[in-house]
Protein backbone atom coordinates (compact mmCIF):
# COMPACT_ATOMS: atom_id res chain seq x y z
CA UNK A 1 0.00 0.00 0.00
CA UNK A 2 1.29 3.56 -1.02
CA UNK A 3 1.63 6.01 1.11
CA UNK A 4 2.89 9.67 2.21
CA UNK A 5 4.32 10.12 6.17
CA UNK A 6 6.18 13.73 7.21
CA UNK A 7 8.47 14.18 9.86
CA UNK A 8 7.87 17.14 11.73
CA UNK A 9 9.02 19.40 14.50
CA UNK A 10 11.31 22.05 15.60
CA UNK A 11 15.20 21.96 15.17
CA UNK A 12 16.94 18.62 16.98
CA UNK A 13 13.46 16.92 17.17
CA UNK A 14 14.46 13.85 15.43
CA UNK A 15 12.95 13.76 12.12
CA UNK A 16 15.97 13.00 10.11
CA UNK A 17 16.71 10.18 12.36
CA UNK A 18 13.74 8.92 12.78
CA UNK A 19 12.83 9.11 8.79
CA UNK A 20 16.13 7.27 8.24
CA UNK A 21 14.76 3.99 10.74
CA UNK A 22 11.07 3.69 9.55
CA UNK A 23 12.70 3.67 5.72
CA UNK A 24 15.05 0.69 6.68
CA UNK A 25 11.99 -1.32 8.40
CA UNK A 26 9.46 -0.87 5.50
CA UNK A 27 12.44 -2.25 3.50
CA UNK A 28 12.83 -4.98 5.55
CA UNK A 29 9.55 -5.81 4.84
CA UNK A 30 9.75 -5.27 1.33
CA UNK A 31 8.43 -2.02 0.53
CA UNK A 32 9.86 0.62 -1.68
CA UNK A 33 10.68 3.59 -0.08
CA UNK A 34 11.29 7.21 -1.23
CA UNK A 35 12.90 9.68 0.89
CA UNK A 36 13.12 13.28 0.78
CA UNK A 37 13.94 15.90 2.98
CA UNK A 38 13.71 19.32 2.88
CA UNK A 39 15.42 21.93 2.77
CA UNK A 40 17.14 19.94 -0.61
CA UNK A 41 20.25 20.91 -0.08
CA UNK A 42 21.26 19.06 -3.61
CA UNK A 43 19.07 21.69 -5.36
CA UNK A 44 19.91 25.17 -5.83
CA UNK A 45 16.45 25.88 -4.45
CA UNK A 46 17.42 24.04 -1.16
CA UNK A 47 21.08 25.72 -0.83
CA UNK A 48 19.57 29.58 -1.26
CA UNK A 49 17.30 28.49 1.37
CA UNK A 50 20.56 27.29 3.84
CA UNK A 51 22.33 29.96 2.62
CA UNK A 52 19.31 32.21 4.73
CA UNK A 53 19.88 29.91 7.29
CA UNK A 54 23.27 30.46 7.51
CA UNK A 55 22.70 34.05 7.39
CA UNK A 56 24.89 34.06 4.23
CA UNK A 57 21.50 36.16 2.72
CA UNK A 58 18.83 37.50 4.58
CA UNK A 59 15.41 36.95 3.13
CA UNK A 60 11.90 38.24 4.07
CA UNK A 61 8.93 35.87 5.28
CA UNK A 62 7.49 36.21 2.00
CA UNK A 63 10.58 35.06 -0.13
CA UNK A 64 11.84 32.64 1.75
CA UNK A 65 7.60 30.61 1.79
CA UNK A 66 8.07 31.07 -2.19
CA UNK A 67 11.53 29.85 -2.01
CA UNK A 68 9.94 26.77 0.31
CA UNK A 69 7.04 26.36 -1.86
CA UNK A 70 8.95 26.06 -4.75
CA UNK A 71 11.08 23.54 -3.34
CA UNK A 72 8.05 21.29 -2.43
CA UNK A 73 6.46 21.79 -5.92
CA UNK A 74 9.92 20.71 -7.88
CA UNK A 75 8.84 17.32 -6.48
CA UNK A 76 5.31 16.89 -7.05
CA UNK A 77 5.42 14.67 -9.90
CA UNK A 78 7.94 12.67 -8.24
CA UNK A 79 5.46 12.09 -5.19
CA UNK A 80 2.77 11.43 -7.03
CA UNK A 81 4.37 8.95 -9.51
CA UNK A 82 6.24 7.15 -6.60
CA UNK A 83 2.86 6.72 -4.67
CA UNK A 84 0.88 5.64 -8.17
CA UNK A 85 3.52 3.17 -8.09
CA UNK A 86 2.61 1.38 -4.67
CA UNK A 87 5.81 3.25 -2.89
CA UNK A 88 5.65 4.67 0.26
CA UNK A 89 7.37 8.33 0.32
CA UNK A 90 8.75 9.81 3.55
CA UNK A 91 9.69 13.40 4.26
CA UNK A 92 11.90 14.71 6.62
CA UNK A 93 9.74 18.08 6.70
CA UNK A 94 7.45 19.37 4.26
CA UNK A 95 4.94 21.78 3.92
CA UNK A 96 3.47 21.32 7.00
CA UNK A 97 7.03 23.01 8.42
CA UNK A 98 6.21 25.88 6.22
CA UNK A 99 2.63 26.49 7.51
CA UNK A 100 4.15 26.84 11.32
CA UNK A 101 7.69 28.52 10.80
CA UNK A 102 6.36 31.34 8.12
CA UNK A 103 3.09 31.38 10.32
CA UNK A 104 5.27 32.07 13.63
CA UNK A 105 7.47 35.03 11.10
CA UNK A 106 3.63 36.68 10.96
CA UNK A 107 2.24 35.63 7.64
CA UNK A 108 -1.65 34.54 8.22
CA UNK A 109 -2.04 30.81 8.21
CA UNK A 110 -5.21 31.42 5.41
CA UNK A 111 -2.72 32.80 2.86
CA UNK A 112 -0.26 30.05 3.70
CA UNK A 113 -2.48 27.15 2.63
CA UNK A 114 -4.48 29.10 0.11
CA UNK A 115 -0.81 29.22 -1.87
CA UNK A 116 -0.76 25.53 -1.17
CA UNK A 117 -4.12 24.96 -2.89
CA UNK A 118 -2.78 27.12 -5.99
CA UNK A 119 0.23 24.88 -6.13
CA UNK A 120 -1.69 22.01 -5.36
CA UNK A 121 0.84 20.15 -3.42
CA UNK A 122 0.32 16.65 -2.31
CA UNK A 123 -1.01 16.25 1.14
CA UNK A 124 0.78 13.75 3.84
CA UNK A 125 -1.48 10.61 4.98
CA UNK A 126 0.15 11.97 8.32
CA UNK A 127 2.89 14.07 9.31
CA UNK A 128 3.87 13.01 12.20
CA UNK A 129 4.66 15.97 15.25
CA UNK A 130 8.00 15.25 17.20
CA UNK A 131 7.68 16.92 20.41
CA UNK A 132 10.53 18.12 22.24
CA UNK A 133 11.35 21.78 24.39
CA UNK A 134 13.08 24.30 22.85
CA UNK A 135 16.01 23.90 25.62
CA UNK A 136 16.29 20.69 24.19
CA UNK A 137 16.65 21.56 20.50
CA UNK A 138 19.03 24.20 21.24
CA UNK A 139 21.38 21.25 23.34
CA UNK A 140 20.92 18.87 20.46
CA UNK A 141 21.68 21.07 17.75
CA UNK A 142 24.51 22.49 19.44
CA UNK A 143 26.03 19.09 20.50
CA UNK A 144 25.24 17.79 16.74
CA UNK A 145 27.07 20.96 14.65
CA UNK A 146 28.84 23.03 17.47
CA UNK A 147 27.40 26.14 16.09
CA UNK A 148 23.32 27.25 15.69
CA UNK A 149 21.85 28.80 12.66
CA UNK A 150 19.66 31.61 12.28
CA UNK A 151 16.76 29.84 13.75
CA UNK A 152 18.14 27.37 15.99
CA UNK A 153 19.85 30.01 18.18
CA UNK A 154 16.62 32.30 18.44
CA UNK A 155 14.65 30.62 21.79
CA UNK A 156 11.52 32.74 21.98
CA UNK A 157 11.48 32.12 18.47
CA UNK A 158 11.76 28.58 19.02
CA UNK A 159 9.22 28.32 22.32
CA UNK A 160 6.55 30.09 19.63
CA UNK A 161 7.60 27.74 16.61
CA UNK A 162 6.56 24.97 19.08
CA UNK A 163 3.19 26.27 20.34
CA UNK A 164 2.04 26.68 16.71
CA UNK A 165 3.26 23.45 15.80
CA UNK A 166 0.71 22.02 19.03
CA UNK A 167 -1.77 24.06 17.53
CA UNK A 168 -1.54 22.49 14.18
CA UNK A 169 -1.14 19.26 15.07
CA UNK A 170 -3.89 19.20 17.56
CA UNK A 171 -6.23 20.97 14.58
CA UNK A 172 -5.21 18.46 12.26
CA UNK A 173 -4.24 21.12 9.44
CA UNK A 174 -3.42 20.45 6.14
CA UNK A 175 -3.48 17.07 6.92
CA UNK A 176 -3.94 14.22 9.37
CA UNK A 177 -1.82 14.70 12.42
CA UNK A 178 0.29 12.82 15.17
CA UNK A 179 1.88 13.46 17.96
CA UNK A 180 4.97 11.92 19.83
CA UNK A 181 7.23 12.78 22.75
CA UNK A 182 10.48 13.35 20.74
CA UNK A 183 12.33 13.36 24.06
CA UNK A 184 12.44 10.31 24.80
CA UNK A 185 15.21 7.47 23.77
CA UNK A 186 15.39 6.95 19.92
CA UNK A 187 14.45 3.40 20.30
CA UNK A 188 10.89 4.44 22.42
CA UNK A 189 10.33 7.05 19.75
CA UNK A 190 10.78 4.81 17.05
CA UNK A 191 8.79 1.93 18.59
CA UNK A 192 5.81 4.71 18.47
CA UNK A 193 6.14 6.12 15.33
CA UNK A 194 5.86 2.36 13.99
CA UNK A 195 2.72 1.71 16.21
CA UNK A 196 1.44 4.88 14.07
CA UNK A 197 2.76 3.34 10.59
CA UNK A 198 1.47 0.15 11.20
CA UNK A 199 -2.05 0.61 11.29
CA UNK A 200 -1.22 3.13 8.22
CA UNK A 201 0.08 0.92 6.13
CA UNK A 202 -1.93 -2.41 7.19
Amino acid sequence: MCAFIVFEGIDGAGGETQSKILKEKLEILGKEVVLLRYPDGKHEIGKFIYMHLEKRNILTPESLLLLFLADFAKDKEKIIKAMKNGKIVIADRYFTSTIVYQHAQGIELSKILSLAEIINIPKPDIAIFLKISPEISMKRKLAEKGFLDNFEKNFEFLRKVSRIYEEVAKKNIFCKWAMINGERSIEEVSKNVWKIIENLIC
